[in-house]
């Protein structure tokens, strides 16, 4: 069933169709002629083009240098950094982000769901000369994003197939097969890291940021490209992006978790070390 199919029991054509178009240039972003778009939404010229004037003036629309072609602003980006809970995440956020940034030397970021895509809310620069970044106001499919991933994983059973379900309908794709699994793998581990599903030699490594439900509301990520002579690794990444992402977390309501209590030490037994090669199991990083 479509939006449209729902029973209306306020009918409201004009909002209706002044909607449609913020939507249509949403997902257009090389813009639209008038006529261009008055045919996508099966409309005459006459009917949108006082609608188009009035998003122009109202500053969501802007036309292009030659005057030929609308697009889509910024404005409604920066009404949803306005909206209290978004501003409040990011302002929480970025502090915690520059501290990560400066002691992985590397960028991060912060999206979150919107529709069928990851929408980054927030970004920090590496302190390199060099280096790789997603930047903020983006979009990114949802199945393509590690923070997608991650944010998906950490989301309970409904909210999770709702969220699947939109971005469906926007993609018109299917379900991977293979992703609950997936899933199901990021959230027993706690964290996504994987190799980027579009740019080769770059590893990314998400966390999310929770709730006070404990539900995921943003996903917090490393794109990590290894530099040469660089003494911080995978391992470093994960331990910062973790105590990140509990501090965000933490900040936005998130109760700690509580740690497994401790044996009695009677009852603890030495550690046995199986050697191979050069290192031993207590050698070996973490992951």
């Amino acid at each position: 069933m479509t939006k449209r199919d729902v029973k209306r029991y306020y009918p409201t054509p004009a909002l209706e169709k002044g909607l449609d178009i913020l939507e249509l240039f949403a997902s257009t972003p090389e813009g639209l002629t008038v006529s261009e778009a008055a045919r996508r939404l099966n409309r005459t010229v006459s009917e949108i083009f006082r609608m188009i004037l009035c998003l122009e003036q109202r500053g969501y629309l802007a036309q292009s240098p030659n005057k030929e072609r609308y697009h889509l602003t910024l404005r409604l980006f920066r009404l949803a950094q306005e909206h209290p809970p978004t501003k409040r995440l990011v302002t929480e956020a970025l502090p915690i982000m520059h501290w990560l940034s400066h002691e992985l030397r590397q960028s991060c970021h912060m999206g979150i769901i919107d529709g069928g895509h990851i929408v980054i809310l927030a970004q920090v620069d590496s302190p390199e000369s060099t280096g790789f970044y997603v930047k903020m106001g983006s979009k990114v499919d949802l199945m393509h994003a590690a923070t997608g991933h991650v944010i998906l994983a950490h989301l309970n059973e409904d909210a999770r197939e709702r969220a699947i379900e939109e971005w469906r309908s926007e993609s018109k794709k299917r379900k991977p097969v293979d992703l609950d699994e997936h899933l199901a793998k990021i959230l027993a581990r706690g964290h996504e890291r994987r190799a980027s599903y579009e740019v080769a030699g770059v590893v990314n490594i998400s966390f999310p940021v929770l709730n006070v439900q404990r539900q995921a509301i943003a996903g917090l990520t490393v794109p990590f490209v290894k530099r040469l002579e660089d003494t911080i690794g995978i391992a470093d990444a994960l331990n910062s992006l973790r105590e990140a992402s509990r501090k965000i977390s933490e900040a936005m309501g998130a109760m700690p978790q509580a740690k497994p209590a401790a044996r009695p030490r009677a009852a603890r037994k030495k550690p046995h070390l199986v050697r191979s090669g050069p290192e031993t199991l207590r050698d070996l990083p973490a992951t």
